[in-house]
């Protein structure tokens, strides 16, 4: 007899793309938030689990989500989003890269590939967006980690995922960078 698991990830997706739905609404660039939900909820799933975010998984997401991208510019003539999410990219990998570089203990580079992706997507919103996904990911993962120190279930050393903390900033910041399409 096998056990069976509570159906959390499944709802939390239900979830995650009810209110992205909610957010952007039918709007050319909803196919690649609906795309960088289900990539960063299964990047996230896999960073608890195993530490590890895949280069198998973060090199489709950002193709897609470039190509879902450049198509939404397309269609509403958002060529200049289009140059900022891009320059948004860069920016963001070369911040945590060069943070990975000065600390490798504390950043993977998935970590750092991971920044692309949500500089992405973040800066197709505008630069306040990008800021704000990195702040807000990086003050999650210091309340999780002293927290955990808290209730003695991590040491100084013990290395946490940091890569659903950075997805989860960069949700709350795209929820609340715009207006919302039902509301």
């Amino acid at each position: 007899m096998t056990a069976v698991r509570p159906p959390a990830v499944e709802l939390v997706s239900a979830g995650l793309f009810a209110v992205i739905g909610l957010r952007f609404g039918w709007s050319p660039d909803l196919p690649a938030w609906v795309w960088f939900a289900a990539a960063g909820l299964l990047l996230a799933v896999i960073d608890l689990r195993e530490r590890l975010l895949p280069n198998r998984i973060l090199l489709p997401a950002g193709i897609g989500a470039a190509v879902l991208l450049v198509l939404a510019a397309a269609l509403d003539d958002a060529w200049p989003a289009l140059l900022r999410a891009v320059l948004a990219a860069g920016a963001c990998f070369v911040v945590l890269l060069v943070m990975a570089l000065l600390a490798p203990a504390g950043l993977g580079m998935g970590d750092v590939k991971l920044a692309a992706l949500l500089g992405l997507m973040l800066g197709w919103l505008g630069w306040p967006a990008v800021l704000l996904g990195l702040f807000l990911g990086f003050l999650l993962q210091a309340v999780i980690g002293l927290a955990l120190l808290a209730v003695r279930r991590a040491g100084r050393r013990t290395e946490l995922p940091f890569g659903p903390a950075l997805l989860l900033g960069s949700l709350v910041a795209a929820l609340l960078s715009g207006g919302w399409a039902v509301g």
